[in-house]
């Protein structure tokens, strides 16, 4: 539960951070905490991000429920967790054709590889989804084992293109000052 609570926050500072950034639709003279901007992808793709982090709080929590048939699992816990996984997959999308896309292969750009990384996340845990589906008839999933592992390299991938953010900075690369 607690590492849910990091998730969801952590998709929340990402909408924070695209509503304070430079070239918001109203350049920020003071701190916001929400803006309405459709119009940008980069809050589109930040939003679908957020909104997925709560549908996947939804599926945390309903999956401590105990005593669930298999359809009542696919139902509380299955389901968000397939929506969860679409809406990061939108964000990603979205933070891609900000970009330039897939089409675009650009090995020295940061930014793409930190889209790309967390989209290739995205994916592994839409597998992950797809293989905890409850069969109704014996109430097992699909593919126990695919399930984990997509889901551990999926969080993998947030993990690397989390690390990979500390070295893009809007003014270059960051450099460490000597004392």
């Amino acid at each position: 539960m607690v590492g849910g609570v990091f998730f969801s926050s952590g998709g929340y500072a990402s909408l924070v951070q695209v509503v304070n950034e430079p070239g918001a639709a109203a350049a920020p003279d003071r701190w916001r905490w929400w803006s309405r901007e459709p119009e940008r992808l980069a809050w589109l793709s930040a939003a679908a991000l957020f909104a997925g982090t709560i549908v996947f709080a939804v599926n945390l929590v309903d999956s401590f429920i105990q005593g669930l048939g298999a359809t009542a699992e696919d139902r509380l816990v299955w389901s968000p967790d397939m929506v969860g996984c679409a809406l990061f997959l939108v964000s990603g999308h979205l933070a891609l054709v900000g970009i330039g896309g897939w089409r675009f292969w650009r090995h020295r750009d940061l930014g793409w590889w930190i889209v790309a990384v967390n989209q290739f996340g995205s994916i592994l845990f839409m597998v992950s989804a797809v293989a905890s589906f409850v069969r109704p008839t014996t109430g097992d999933e699909l593919a126990v084992g695919l399930a984990n592992w997509g889901t551990l390299t999926g969080a993998l991938c947030f993990a690397i293109a989390g690390v990979m953010q500390e070295f893009e900075h809007p003014a270059g690369p960051r450099r460490r000052r000597r004392a």
